[in-house]
């Protein structure tokens, strides 16, 4: 008989602290995984985000060792999934990259039509709920039947300054990525331009990442303009520091792309031509009003297409969804063992 107990938590592991964060507005009390391996920090990185104030952090061989039973376990990939493989309890898979974004960052060599079947037939194995945080990411799967948007709140930010007049790009370990960050078009863009990258790059001299989400706040408010480039079919036209940026009132630029929130000449500046967009970066520098009437424009457009109140939503109908599909595995599981023993000999 299982011993373990629902207290009505959730298990989320870690590794995307600024999607985590966004779980505060559930309201549900969580026990964050951290310690795993692979990481930059040893535990809950706070250069990325405070612990949600809902949130204790936890080692996994804990969780495993505890009688908890779990709402529901948030999971980032099918590494967290197996790990708490012998966990009774719903399971969640939260997408963050494009099929294509993983094989190239990780130097994948199982072609992409067996890893996506493979992934599938797991996720339906264990009965087990996916959510992308994209359309396009979630397609890229095949797995796009729910998909939960990032958000991000302007209230949480200063009223933006604009006083330095620089471009900003916040991104990590960009030199594994770029050919997802568009980085050839980004270079030819704003060469020349004054520009601050923040993020952890190692191999990027003079490139540091925020000391915390206050400082980060604080970079935001001073500069000019941010900058998000992407391939069409590795990422999206943005990302959580993009969407961060428009709620502080930043104004955004970045090559065209089919799923950008950002409207040529509104909130930003658009192009596929790196030249005429080097020259909408200079105008931005020139003239802070145009900045600030265009960031303006950005605040809205997060608050519109990207609100927590959006995000609280559609997380809280996932995580229904997968407490509803681990009750029909749940029953489905025990109706086949059941039927099991009663072919058995002598049963």
């Amino acid at each position: 008989m299982d011993e373990r107990t629902s207290n009505g938590r959730l298990l989320v592991f870690d590794c995307h602290e600024a999607w985590v964060y966004q779980l505060r507005v559930v309201d549900w009390p969580m026990d964050i995984v951290v310690g795993l391996p692979g990481r930059d920090t040893s535990g809950w990185d706070t250069a990325m985000r405070p612990v949600p104030a809902n949130g204790s952090c936890v080692k996994l061989a804990d969780v495993l060792a505890s009688p908890e039973i779990y709402d529901c376990i948030i999971a980032h990939n099918l590494s967290d999934l197996l790990d708490v493989k012998a966990l009774e309890g719903p399971r969640l898979l939260v997408i963050h990259s494009t099929l294509g974004g993983i094989i190239l960052d990780q130097h994948t060599v199982t072609p992409p039509d067996e890893l996506r079947r493979a992934v599938s037939q797991y996720v339906r194995m264990i009965g087990a709920h996916v959510t992308a945080v994209s359309r396009l990411k979630g397609r890229s799967w095949g797995l796009d039947e729910d998909v939960v948007a990032l958000s991000a709140d302007p209230a949480d930010y200063p009223v933006y300054g604009g006083d330095l007049a620089r471009g900003l790009r916040v991104a990590n370990q960009i030199r594994r990525k770029t050919k997802t960050l568009y980085w050839e078009f980004h270079e030819k863009a704003f060469a020349g331009i004054p520009l601050t990258l923040v993020g952890r790059n190692e191999d990027l001299p003079g490139v540091e990442a925020s000391r915390d989400w206050n400082d980060l706040k604080q970079i935001f408010r001073r500069h000019r303009f941010f900058i998000h480039t992407a391939d069409p079919e590795l990422e999206d036209g943005y990302n959580m520091a993009t969407l961060e940026a428009m709620a502080a009132g930043m104004p955004v630029l970045g090559n065209a792309h089919p799923t950008s929130p950002i409207r040529n000449g509104v909130n930003g500046f658009l192009s596929s031509d790196p030249l005429e967009l080097r020259a909408r970066a200079w105008q931005l520098l020139k003239d802070r009003d145009l900045a600030e009437q265009m960031g303006r424009e950005a605040r809205k457009t997060v608050a519109e297409l990207f609100s927590l109140e959006r995000f609280k939503t559609g997380i809280r109908r996932s995580i229904e969804t997968a407490r509803a599909k681990w009750r029909d595995f749940s029953v489905s599981h025990l109706a086949g063992h059941a039927k099991i023993q009663e072919t058995k000999p002598g049963v």
